[in-house]
């Protein structure tokens, strides 16, 4: 699962960064909104958190052009305002939950999750392809009904291969999909994940082409 965090504060965009890292997600960072529509655009994203109080473009400013260019992403609010009124009102403008500071990251982890489940109960609730089920948000795995344990790593490239199934992906749209901005990218770090699933679900599970890139067949 990958995430868009916005928050100009630095201190506690740090904290959020790792903290959400130590939970297996896929973070990036960004200081100010001007450029999350860019960002947005060309990035899929499962979750943005998103600050109200950013200094240039303001955090409500952003939610309502996102809403307005029909992205449907899930919004977590968070903001240090704590008036009915401001809730009443990022929630008017497409915001999917609201989190006022100081919070726990406890809490925090509680709506990511809340949302990342409601995202994926629309999306569908479960990815189905070669004998492989998959939960997204429960990040629950069986082949042929046999629980099998995945790292978020393994998670990640094969909810991303399901996702596509009967089309290859690149291995950049891999990469893309595993690591955070900032993270160095091991030249064969995609094909040892690859390799580790074959293992796992049989080698003629994942098949590879060339130049192209990996599929999951349907």
């Amino acid at each position: 699962m990958r995430i868009l965090l916005v928050e100009d504060d630095l201190q506690l965009g740090e904290s959020l960064e790792a903290a959400l890292a130590l939970e297996q997600y896929a973070v990036d960072w960004l200081r100010s909104g001007e450029p999350v529509r860019a960002t947005l655009s060309s990035t899929p994203y499962d979750l943005l958190i998103l600050d109200l109080g950013l200094p240039e473009v303001p955090g409500m400013q952003v939610l309502r052009q996102l809403r307005s260019d029909k992205h449907t992403l899930p919004v977590l609010l968070l903001t240090a305002r704590n008036t009915l009124a401001d809730k009443v009102d990022g929630l008017d403008s497409g915001a999917d939950d609201f989190l006022t500071k100081p919070f726990e990251m406890d809490e925090l982890f509680a709506r990511v999750r809340s949302l990342l489940r409601r995202q994926g109960e629309l999306k569908t609730s479960c990815l189905e392809a070669a004998g492989i089920s998959l939960d997204p948000v429960d990040r629950q795995v069986h082949f042929h009904s046999e629980e099998i344990v995945l790292t978020a790593r393994e998670l990640a490239i094969l909810e991303i291969l399901l996702r596509n199934a009967g089309r290859f992906v690149s291995r950049a749209r891999l990469e893309e999909g595993i690591y955070s901005w900032g993270e160095e990218v091991g030249s064969n770090t995609v094909e040892v994940y690859v390799s580790r699933l074959r293992k796992r679900f049989g080698s003629e599970v994942i098949e590879t082409m060339r130049g192209v890139g990996y599929r999951i067949p349907r």
